[in-house]
């Protein structure tokens, strides 16, 4: 990633984004972003069982799917075509962004389209790829819906599922309000030049700490691998829970294995993986399973590690129960906030993950995430839908940044007073030269969750290292 497309993605990066696939499953407040009182969304139709049976039912559809505008001329006042769309997440209406996609449509039916319809489905995260994958095989994939990206929007791509945003965005004359960074990022994670999903988050990644356990046990931000070693050691010595992270989520453990393996493996690890240049048997990727099997069989998580949720983890951090937590920057939203957080404004700090070869993966490269993204149905994208794409293009940021003071991966003129916390981040990063994705980024859905389910066995000590990447690569090689 060059530095001019780091640049515009560290100017995005300002608080929380989502996560999950990506980190971002909504419901789990510290371990994607925080939740909010939700703004009136009662003009929501009511969620049904099933997406896609008759979205669009009042719309007006092009012969061909994805063919939308035709002799349309976007530059003028919207039509206010009647229709109808369908939209399948992962959030509920008053968390993240479902408050933030129910209140776009309220807006653009109250403010542009009277005419404009929308019916709103949450999905349980760990249910979504299969939702997808059933309702892609039927040819009944809802108007918009969540998704992670990488690998499992891969396949959509491949079969010709879902909408080119790149081509939609320069017919609708919306490029310029996606910011260029997240554009950056999504395309490399799906390896295509073009653009065929929307960004719902922007973030980066590391190890947040409690300052007073490391004054308390002598010790100071490590930099290196070794120097990490020492301080867990340290922490430990001194009775203080040096680590904690929500093994029964998953994805938290399997970032922290991410983390050594990128710092010993080098930034493109996972991406060769993927590839089939490099076995996910390989030496470095087992020794770097078996560093955080390690931890957890020493204590280092304390107790129950695979019974602890992302949003307890994080409560623990602030109140002094645990010493380090690896999360992103949407943690920002619940350190700034003082109900949630009892170390203060000042009581968290902000490393980034140690380096072991500066050769090898560089101090000034940050772990970096969409969160989940939002994917649009090819066949039923026509007139009626690109211009609530324009309207959402054009409005996302600034809602964002006025409803939740966030940023979604899109410009915006909204002004946002920066907590200590998000500024923190914006600091410590601001000498970033390259960014690398997740763990489970460039695996296939089956791989992926091989990674996750597994992970718990491994912190547990019922795998090892090599059998935990070995259940892996069998997957792998079944694809």
């Amino acid at each position: 990633m060059k530095k001019r497309v780091i640049a515009a993605l560290l100017t995005a990066l300002m608080v929380t984004g989502l996560v999950a696939g990506c980190g971002d499953k909504g419901g789990s407040d510290a371990g994607s972003d925080a939740s909010n009182p939700a703004p009136d969304a009662g003009t929501a139709a009511p969620a049904t069982e099933e997406t896609g049976d008759d979205a669009g039912d009042d719309a007006q559809t092009p012969d061909e799917g994805g063919d939308a505008a035709g002799t349309a001329d976007f530059t003028g006042e919207d039509p206010q075509l009647a229709k109808k769309v369908k939209i399948l997440t992962i959030w509920a209406e008053d968390n993240d962004n479902g408050i933030l996609l129910n209140k776009i449509c309220e807006n653009y039916k109250n403010e542009v389209n009277p005419n404009f319809e929308w019916e709103y489905e949450m999905v349980a995260a760990d249910q979504l790829q299969q939702k997808i994958s059933t309702l892609a095989a039927s040819n009944d994939l809802p108007d918009f819906f969540a998704y992670e990206a990488g690998a499992p929007l891969v396949t959509l791509i491949e079969a010709d599922k879902i909408v080119n945003v790149s081509e939609a965005l320069e017919e609708i004359g919306a490029t310029q309000y996606i910011n260029e960074g997240a554009a950056e990022l999504m395309k490399g994670l799906s390896g295509t030049e073009d653009l065929y999903d929307l960004p719902l988050g922007l973030n980066a990644e590391g190890f947040w700490y409690n300052k007073a356990l490391f004054e308390q046990a002598g010790c100071e931000v490590p930099k290196t691998w070794d120097e990490f070693e020492e301080v867990l050691t340290k922490l430990d010595a001194a009775g203080i829970q040096p680590l904690v992270t929500g093994g029964s989520d998953k994805w938290p453990a399997t970032r922290l294995i991410n983390a050594v393996a990128v710092r010993t493996c080098g930034n493109d690890i996972m991406t060769k993986t993927a590839n089939g240049e490099t076995p996910y048997t390989d030496a470095g990727l087992v020794a770097a399973a078996d560093t955080v099997a390690a931890w957890a069989e020493k204590g280092y998580f304390g107790e129950g590690i695979t019974t602890v949720d992302m949003n307890t983890a994080g409560s623990m951090l602030m109140n002094g129960k645990a010493a380090i937590l690896y999360n992103g920057s949407w943690f920002t939203q619940n350190l700034a906030d003082e109900s949630q957080n009892p170390a203060g404004k000042d009581g968290i700090g902000f490393f980034n993950i140690p380096v072991s070869d500066e050769s090898v993966s560089s101090a000034t490269s940050y772990s970096m995430n969409c969160g989940n993204i939002l994917a649009m149905d090819k066949s039923k994208y026509d007139e009626a839908t690109a211009w609530f794409l324009k309207y959402f293009c054009e409005n996302m940021g600034d809602l964002a940044m006025n409803e939740m003071a966030t940023v979604k991966g899109y410009t915006y003129s909204a002004s946002a007073e920066l907590d200590p916390y998000t500024q923190m981040v914006l600091d410590a990063i601001n000498e970033s030269t390259e960014g690398f994705a997740w763990w489970e980024a460039k695996m296939s859905s089956e791989v992926s969750k091989t990674a996750q389910e597994n992970v718990q066995p491994l912190l547990n000590g019922d795998m090892t290292g090599e059998e935990y990447m070995q259940s892996i690569q069998d997957v792998h090689d079944m694809q």
